[in-house]
């Protein structure tokens, strides 16, 4: 029955995540990078303006926690496993492209987090509530995709931000200290229960400690890891940029992956990793105390950059610059293979970057999916909400592992979607905000009143 069940989300899979939608996805984010005049130069002032901490405008959180709330969100087993999962499937050429999709990917969760912002509105508690599916009700005067995709992130947050997370944990520990998966999923849960209960702002206390912390350490693990290895990093560099347009012919264990392949696999991984085009991000980043859109959509866009074009890429050179993908391992053996050449460091690395990856993520999912939630039945059904999230932590971890990727790999395309419809018809809204605040040189000028809901 389970085998069956497999089949049919990997057929579904294959056909979601076609051309079509690879082409919508990539075809967005360099359609936005044109319109946008390449906002990706403006990086460095993002990155400068992402550790201010200090009350500006209406909001719920400071830019420094509405970043660290996305970050715990995004950077998560799919920076790890996900890497991993995308070389075994398309060669080390995938690589490449997931870091391609995070440069791109950049101008879209600009653009994302801009007209969140916009459309933002207070529910009746004060709160802030806002996201892809207040853009496509309000901005779009579409809310029959508003509510399309509310359904569908309610849903998809089970996959991608909670089963995917506990999963790849509880199978990591089994397999490495031999733990049994439910003695974690029970560890899991709880601490889970503990942060999440207490709504964004016992969240976001939680992710402004967490997230420097486990991106700080984790960066400079795997760099400690390169350096170990250096002499073969050129020849790793150049594999990598050869395999992403020619494909990798089959080679020991390996059996082989084309450049559509490569293709596939990398912008896929780069979209469950960063979430660029996804449309979760910006839900909190509309709850942001900001002057205006743009500013606070500087800072969500610095997300994607450190997410895949820092993480990924460092976990991608330090995969391929073993050796071991050649041997036909799956995404969660490659990824211990590759960390246990290195003895106790190696390990080590990857069990506490994969616990803190996994716990931040379900932190941050969890307050996509009840916003969801609270825009399609109201704020009283977020309490129960949380419950459920608490309780699918635990099945997550006894769960099979590829109906679980296969599941988070159909969520993300559902997803997408509906929120890459509401940017590409209104790019001429992102293009007159960035002119008025940001070309023009009033990145301090206030934005509207924010209405109620």
């Amino acid at each position: 029955m389970i085998k069956t069940i497999e089949t049919i989300l990997q057929t579904v899979s294959d056909f979601l995540w076609g051309p079509p939608l690879l082409i919508l996805l990539f075809g967005t984010h360099i359609f936005l990078t044109i319109r946008l005049r390449f906002i990706q130069r403006y990086i460095f002032k993002a990155i400068k303006l992402s550790f201010s901490r200090k009350r500006e405008g209406a909001g719920d959180i400071s830019h420094f926690g509405a970043l660290t709330t996305a970050l715990a969100a995004t950077i998560g087993t799919g920076n790890i496993v996900g890497v991993a999962t995308a070389i075994a499937a398309g060669g080390p050429g995938a690589v490449l492209w997931m870091w391609l999709t995070g440069v791109f990917g950049i101008a879209t969760k600009y653009g994302e987090a801009v007209l969140s912002i916009k459309y933002r509105v207070t529910n009746s508690n004060g709160f802030m509530c806002g996201g892809p599916m207040y853009v496509l009700e309000r901005g779009l005067k579409k809310k029959w995709l508003g509510i399309a995709f509310a359904i569908l992130t309610a849903i998809s947050a089970f996959g991608i931000g909670n089963t995917v997370q506990a999963n790849s944990i509880s199978t990591m520990v089994k397999e490495t200290f031999h733990i049994e998966p439910w003695i974690t999923g029970a560890f899991l849960t709880l601490i889970t229960a503990i942060v999440i209960l207490g709504g964004i702002k016992s969240i976001a206390v939680a992710c402004e400690k967490l997230v420097p912390f486990m991106a700080v350490f984790y960066i400079l693990g795997t760099v400690i890891l390169l350096i170990m290895n250096i002499s073969s990093i050129p020849a790793t560099f150049a594999l990598i940029w050869k395999s992403a347009f020619t494909g990798h012919a089959a080679v020991g264990g390996f059996l082989g992956a084309g450049m559509k392949e490569a293709i596939r696999f990398g912008v896929a991984r780069g979209l469950f990793s960063n979430e660029s085009g996804l449309g979760s991000a910006p839900i909190v980043a509309a709850a942001a105390q900001t002057k205006n859109p743009v500013r606070q959509a500087l800072v969500s866009s610095t997300g994607t950059f450190w997410d895949t074009v820092v993480v990924c890429a460092l976990t991608g050179l330090v995969l391929v610059n073993s050796g071991l993908w050649k041997n036909g391992l799956d995404g969660a053996a490659l990824t211990k293979a590759t960390f246990s050449q290195f003895t106790i460091i190696g390990p080590l690395i990857l069990a506490v970057a994969l616990f803190t990856f996994v716990f931040s993520t379900i932190l941050g999912w969890s307050y996509y999916g009840e916003k969801a939630i609270e825009y399609l039945i109201g704020i009283r059904a977020v309490r129960y909400y949380r419950w459920v999230w608490v309780a699918m932590v635990m099945v997550g971890s006894v769960a099979s592992m590829p109906m679980v990727w296969t599941f988070a790999d159909i969520a993300n395309g559902s997803m997408a979607i509906p929120n890459l419809i509401s940017l590409i018809f209104l790019s001429g809204v992102l293009v007159s905000e960035s002119k008025k605040y940001l070309w023009d040189d009033n990145l301090d000028g206030e934005s509207e009143l924010i209405e109620q809901k």
